[in-house]
Parts: structure tokens; C-alpha cells; sequence
């Protein structure tokens, strides 16, 4: 199988939730990524000024971070990888599949509860909160809460502030965050537990309540060149990632920039 079929068979995700990887149709000319999901909005953005500056082009996999970093030790050919979580890409370093040396931390985010855009929903998260009075009996987006970051961050939180308990039957999971955000974005969950940023890329939700950043872990999305690329632009994209114009975007889609700015 060459480069070509092999990432097709194994990068094949529409971001509805219906499968695992959104479609990205690579050749060896191409730079490929392998890109948590919750980057989908500003990635593409910044993928598409990089093309600009650069005249090369990307093709880029979202899914949940579990997903991709399991493609990845399959042999999934990619150039980089862009974790949400530091655990996902600890698991590859210690296969060596990547250089943890050079493992950058770029970006934080925070993760909130939405519902969507007509809910009357205004709920004060802090210990104790009835979230399961607030979803009724509708269901609870979340990202698998086992596997993917968005999943793993929201029951750390809820588990810390006491409503883990109650809510748990009421948990739809998902394959990915914006899978879990489509849940509520159409109505078919009252509530998700999703990033701010997927919050601010999609218009049919609104935010209705935001988990206190000390009751889960420090959300980090670590990127780096995977051991196995031969791409000789890798590198420069993971820099160019850590630029004012990278940073500018990354802002506007509600990140925080972690990684110090770089020159192009």
C-alpha cells in the first residue's frame, strides 16, 4: 500500500462524529498533520497563511488526540503531531515516536458547558453545583472520558466539584470534542462539556457556565515532528506555529499562547 491509500484508509473522519478521522488526502509533496480536533478552526487558518507565505501545502487529520496518537504508532505516515494533552504525546515519546526534547508546549485552552443558542441555561459551576437538575432529561456531551483530553479534563473536573455521580448515566460520549459540540449544536444533548475555543467556532451553542481552572489538569496541546518524517519543511511549520501571526489567530479563536514567539 503506498503513502498515499495507507493515510486514506486511516485518516478517513468527517467531524460529525460519524468515524474517526476527518479526510486528508496526502502525497509525500504534502506536509502532513495529525492535529487534535479542537484546533480544526484555527488550524486551518493558520495552515492556510503558512500556504500563503510558504507556497507549500498542508493536509491535515483531526480526531481526539487517543485516536491519532494510536494511528500514529500504527504507522500512519504524518510529519506532526499536535496532542491536547501532554499525556498523548508522553505515550508516543516513550515508543519513540517523537523527540520529547523537541516537544513544544504552544497552547492552553479552558473548558466550559455549553447549550444551545435558545437555552434559558445560566449555571455558576463551583463545588457542589446540581448539574444534574440543569440537564434534566436530556443527555451530557462529552468527549470519551477515558481516551480524549476533552473527555479526560471534563469528568477530572466534575469529579472535583462533586457531580461526577450524578451526572454520569446522563453522559452521551463522543468520539472527539466537536463531536460531543454537534451533540448540543443539534439539539440532541442539553449540555456539553466542550473547549471555550469550540464554543467560539460554533454559533448554535452559547457558553453557560466555565469549570474553574484549578479543578482539573493544566490543559497543554504539545506539537511536534514525529521521529518517522523525511518532510523537510517539519520543522519550519512547528516554528511557524510559534510566530505573531500563528499567535494572532490562535488568540482570536480563544486559545492562550503558551510557546514564546519566534520569527518565521
Amino acid at each position: 500500500m503506498n503513502r498515499r491509500s495507507l493515510l486514506a484508509a486511516c485518516a478517513a473522519l468527517v467531524l460529525s462524529g460519524s468515524s474517526l478521522l476527518s479526510p486528508a488526502f496526502a502525497d509525500d509533496a504534502k506536509l502532513t498533520i495529525f492535529a487534535a480536533a479542537s484546533l480544526k478552526t484555527a488550524l486551518d487558518q493558520v495552515s492556510a497563511a503558512w500556504t500563503a507565505d510558504s507556497k507549500k501545502e498542508t493536509a491535515i487529520s483531526y480526531a481526539g488526540s487517543s485516536a491519532l496518537a494510536k494511528q500514529i504508532e500504527g504507522g500512519a505516515p504524518a510529519d506532526i503531531f499536535i496532542s491536547a494533552d501532554t499525556d498523548w504525546m508522553k505515550y508516543l515519546a516513550d515508543k519513540n515516536l517523537v523527540d520529547a526534547k523537541g516537544v513544544v508546549n504552544l497552547l492552553g485552552n479552558e473548558i466550559v458547558l455549553v447549550a444551545p443558542k435558545d437555552s434559558k441555561a445560566d449555571i455558576k459551576i463551583e463545588k457542589g453545583f446540581d448539574l444534574p437538575g440543569a440537564v434534566g432529561s436530556g443527555k451530557l456531551a462529552m468527549a470519551d472520558v477515558k481516551a480524549v483530553p476533552a473527555g479526560k479534563y471534563g469528568k477530572a473536573s466534575l469529579e472535583a466539584l462533586g457531580a461526577w455521580a450524578g451526572v454520569e448515566a446522563k453522559v452521551a460520549q463522543a468520539e472527539n470534542v466537536r463531536a460531543a459540540l454537534k451533540l448540543v449544536a443539534t439539539g440532541e444533548a442539553a449540555l456539553g462539556v466542550v473547549y471555550v475555543t469550540d464554543a467560539h467556532a460554533e454559533p448554535a451553542v452559547k457558553v453557560v457556565g466555565t469549570f474553574p481552572a484549578d479543578s482539573h489538569p493544566p490543559i497543554i496541546y504539545p506539537v511536534t515532528v514525529l521521529a518517522a518524517s523525511k518532510n523537510p519543511d517539519a520543522a519550519g511549520f512547528v516554528k511557524y506555529l510559534q510566530t505573531a501571526k500563528a499567535a494572532d489567530i490562535f488568540k482570536q479563536q480563544g486559545f492562550t499562547v503558551l510557546a514564546p514567539l519566534a520569527t518565521p
